[in-house]
């Protein structure tokens, strides 16, 4: 299972995202590396696909699922629909996520 959080320098919710994740992986019994990834700049937002900070990606899928709309990929905080936690996802979304992932349903890495 590969982990990427994808974040901006300075993004205030970005050691939360991580320390949620290790909550959910230990919660399942799985052992995954979580790579933080710094989206440095436009272009490397545009090239990585980058919905905000923090993105969170398990095995190549957002843990908010395919539904975003398309949209410019910039360097900007990130909202989860539904989340009580300005810039998390539910920690609802992250098990579905890791259970998916676990269940061999990979996707596209970036």
């Amino acid at each position: 299972m590969k982990i990427d959080v994808l974040y901006v320098a300075d993004c205030p919710t970005h050691p939360a995202a991580v320390k949620l994740i290790k909550q959910v992986l230990a919660a399942e019994g799985v052992e995954a590396e979580i790579h933080e990834v710094l989206v440095r700049d436009d272009g490397m937002a545009n090239e990585l696909g980058f919905c905000g900070s923090p993105t969170i990606r398990i095995d190549g899928r957002d843990v908010a699922g395919e539904s975003q709309d398309a949209r410019s990929f910039a360097l900007s905080c990130r909202l989860y629909p539904g989340s009580k936690q300005i810039g998390l996802p539910p920690v609802e979304m992250v098990h579905r996520a890791v259970l998916k992932a676990r269940q061999g349903g990979g996707g596209t890495s970036f």
